[in-house]
């Protein structure tokens, strides 16, 4: 079977709140109307970007076509969790016309790209592209690495030099197997900003790869998806920092559910996130809330000290009103605090 014969899948990956789940949406939501599949990978046990995905309201893009799986690393769960899930969606009456692959923000790709080589599935798929979606202004502020400059000496002297910052170490990853870098969040950078961040982005590069600027994940999707890289068959060009390990873990991050009464005001509860992202060691915050005398569920979304909120839709009959945000950070952060700043 050639490559004109499989699937192509487009794996989506980028750190902690770099606008994943906001590209992904874009894309649904200017496919012209192409059967389009999503898998959704989250970091911790409750759900949130499948279900933002789930109830956008975009035609194609219902509980149907997207797939989640929480509560583990899809890089690390490839044999119990991706394979069955994709071969599902392979498996329905009228299949997928290309599956897109929402990463956790914590995951290596690597992995998963070398799952598409798998008996099971290797007849059927192909990666038509990794796309590594970064945060402009967290790479703008230094997030993912302490001292840049200090770095870049240290990797012209020795490629091999290993990372103290697990953020780097994740974030590198995911820029080495990339076949388009999208530098998101961009409207939020002025234009020395926008090419220091080029500059580190590509820094971090291996090869040539395609990089495009973005604001709110704003892509066309022609850029986006077919990109015709069937990355199974690259692994080569692809390092990581992971090569020599049969497998790897996440014991740096970890991530808490923390309950969440309704609030006064939208305002009110985004002064409180903001006040538990104050907290040492917090990298995001996300998830559904409720706000007194409002029939709409309130999204909630955290990245650093910055904090975004929107009505998505009406509250159900059924569904309990108290909110839930889940917490994501590294590992041993005061849950205690976080919680003490949500409760106000």
């Amino acid at each position: 079977m050639t490559i004109l014969n499989k699937i192509p899948c487009t794996i989506v990956t980028g750190f902690l709140g770099a606008g994943k789940t906001t590209l992904v949406r874009h894309a649904i939501e200017h496919n012209d109307g192409r059967r389009l599949a999503i898998i959704v990978n989250e970091f911790g046990d409750v759900g949130f970007d499948g279900s933002l995905l789930a109830e956008c309201g975009i035609p194609g893009c219902d509980a149907d076509a997207v797939v989640e799986l929480p509560n583990g690393c899809i890089c690390c769960t490839v044999a119990d969790d991706f394979v069955p899930a994709l071969n599902k969606l392979l498996d329905r009456p009228e299949p997928p016309e290309h599956i897109l692959i929402e990463t956790s923000g914590l995951a290596l790709p690597k992995p998963l790209v070398q799952a598409f080589n798998w008996p099971a599935i290797r007849s059927r798929v192909t990666v038509d592209g990794v796309v590594a979606v970064v945060d402009g202004p967290a790479v703008a502020s230094g997030a993912f690495a302490d001292d840049p400059e200090a770095l870049a000496a240290q990797r012209a002297a020795d490629a091999s030099v290993d990372h103290e910052n697990p953020l780097e170490e994740v974030f590198e990853d995911q820029l080495l197997c990339a076949d388009l870098v999208v530098m998101n969040k961009s409207d939020l950078l002025d234009e020395g900003e926008r090419a220091r961040v080029r500059a580190e982005v590509e820094a971090h590069l291996p090869r040539a790869v395609k990089l495009v600027e973005t604001a709110h994940g704003a892509l066309d999707p022609r850029v986006l998806l077919g990109l015709n890289a069937a990355a199974e068959d690259d692994l080569a060009s692809r390092p990581s920092h992971h090569e020599t390990e049969e497998d790897h873990d996440h014991d740096d991050f970890e991530s808490v559910a923390l309950p969440v009464k309704a609030a006064g005001s939208p305002e009110d509860l985004a002064a409180r996130v903001a006040k538990a992202a104050e907290v040492e060691g917090v990298l995001r915050i996300k998830g559904f809330c409720a706000v007194a005398d409002k029939p709409m569920r309130l999204v909630v979304q955290g990245v650093g000290r910055r904090v975004a909120h929107h009505y998505d839709r009406p509250w159900r009959p059924d569904e309990h009103r108290d909110g839930t945000l889940v917490v994501i950070g590294l590992t041993g952060f005061d849950k205690d605090a976080v919680a003490a700043a949500l409760k106000g």
